[in-house]
């Protein structure tokens, strides 16, 4: 996560804005995402995946990590129950990461926007079984990155749209209609995105 430490450094112009994947993405893992950007820098970039989700149940990831045993699993939280684990990407899938909102801080939290952070210590996962975690929180298994100049290029190829990520649309759990959501929320209609870029 060096990337992230020099994005921080350097508040890359893409750091807390979305990516949505054009209809011509070639790669297929990419197909109808929307990542959000924690980090972007000369270096590269980093980012989660938040419209897919992994097989993996939130309380069987806390039984595997031993955050809680058997016996405690009945008394979870409803909604640590049902606290959704998602794909944040195809680099280093055993990662787990949490953003949140900045109400919960620990050492090792790292600010990525204004109002959105990142930690990836079993802490948060501690706090959001015991209910005391952050007030809006999602938790991916991997990340997705680019080195130097590979992400720019691939937005000059018309893969990515940008826009700027808002914490409601970042953290709410529809995640079937996200895609939709978001070109509608820039006032883009699906069915007239092109997959080329036009050259005059």
């Amino acid at each position: 996560m060096e990337i992230l430490k020099s994005a921080q450094r350097d508040k890359g112009f893409l750091n807390g804005q979305f990516l949505i994947a054009m209809p011509g993405m070639s790669d297929d893992r990419f197909a109808r995402a929307v990542i959000y950007v924690c980090a972007h820098s000369d270096e590269g970039a980093m980012g989660f995946i938040i419209n897919q989700l992994q097989p993996m149940e939130f309380p069987d990831l806390l039984l595997q990590l031993g955050v809680i045993g058997e016996d405690e699993l009945i008394r979870l939280p409803r909604a640590t129950r049902h606290f959704m684990v998602r794909n944040g990407g195809p680099v280093d899938r055993t990662r787990g990461s949490v953003l949140h909102s900045d109400d919960y801080m620990v050492d090792s939290t790292m600010p990525v926007s204004e109002d959105v952070c990142l930690t990836a210590t079993i802490d948060i996962l501690r706090a959001i079984a015991g209910n005391g975690g952050p007030s809006q929180a999602l938790m991916t298994l991997g990340y997705s990155g680019w080195g130097a100049g590979q992400l720019e290029a691939e937005i000059a190829g018309n893969g990515w749209l940008t826009c700027p990520a808002s914490p409601d649309l970042l953290f709410d759990s529809d995640i079937a209609n996200k895609y939709e959501r978001l070109l509608s929320h820039i006032g883009i209609d699906p069915s007239r995105l092109v997959n080329d870029v036009g050259h005059a």
